[in-house]
């Protein structure tokens, strides 16, 4: 009994001091400025730096393979912290939220026909090109609402994707998550947008929607520097966007609209004072 005893003792001691020398011989250093950096992220593992998450961001910021300044969530407070821990100077970005470039809900918009299948916009979309006559308009099936990681994304009720300026980080998972591109990123200063994503032309836009862009120059005539017209669709200048707002009452579809004033019809969300400011 003894000796079985002493013989499971040496066992455990052999294998405790194996395990001992092996963590040791194989330890993995972590550059301390990593473990730093990871403190100070917002946690939100998005991917919008590019990394698979908030570890590897911080990894690849540690060993200068990616820059301090891509943390869209963490924002400008957390370049600075980045920068301090580096011991580097901040080079913050210019702020980007996302926008749909659509306001043809289920009422002003037509529909090719009724879609009974999975509630999800990329399977919509691979059905004829989708159910909406509109090439280019939101589906709103909620897939940009799902993939959201921080709440900003609802869906009115009738089917319309609208985005909430002050909740929305810049990660870009809603622009992926669009089969349509109706997604895209903007400045955030900037709060005027044309709010449509059809290259068709005005006679073939009026078949399907009533608020798209048909293309009528109105609002370039009115503020020349403040639009572009390409392919038959009307966007704002974001470098000259100080006076696009005037446009909004000319505008004979009402596709343009100043966030300041309010979000698309059947949103529940509201300006902030930061944009009426």
């Amino acid at each position: 009994m003894l000796a079985a005893v002493l013989s499971l003792g040496g066992i455990g001691l052999v294998a405790a001091v194996s395990l001992g020398v092996a963590a040791k011989k194989f330890a993995v250093e972590v550059d301390p400025r990593e473990l730093a950096i990871l403190e100070v992220l917002p946690g939100a593992n998005c991917g919008a730096c590019g990394a698979p998450g908030c570890s590897g961001y911080a990894k690849g910021v540690a060993e200068g393979k990616m820059a301090p300044n891509l943390c869209s969530p963490g924002g400008d407070e957390t370049t600075e912290a980045i920068a301090d821990i580096l011991g580097i100077e901040a080079v913050t970005l210019d702020p980007q939220v996302a926008v749909v470039s659509c306001q043809g809900d289920n009422r002003k918009a037509t529909s090719k026909y009724h879609y009974l299948g999975l509630q999800d916009c990329n399977a919509a979309q691979k059905l004829a090109d989708g159910p909406k006559e509109c090439p280019g308009g939101c589906l709103g099936l909620g897939s940009c609402e799902r993939a959201c990681p921080f709440g900003a994304i609802e869906m009115t009720s009738e089917n319309l994707a609208v985005i909430n300026r002050d909740k929305c980080t810049g990660c870009e998972k809603c622009v992926a998550a669009c089969p349509r591109q109706v997604i895209r990123m903007t400045p955030r200063r900037a709060t005027t947008h044309v709010l449509c994503n059809s290259h068709d032309k005005g006679a073939q836009i009026r078949k399907y929607c009533q608020i798209g862009c048909i293309g009528c120059h109105i609002c370039k005539k009115t503020v020349p520097e403040a639009y572009v017209i390409e392919d038959f669709l009307a966007g704002v200048n974001y470098e000259h966007i100080e006076n696009a707002a005037e446009a909004i009452d000319k505008c004979p579809t009402k596709c343009i609209r100043d966030f300041c004033s309010g979000y698309p019809e059947g949103s529940s969300f509201t300006p902030s004072r930061d944009d009426a400011a």
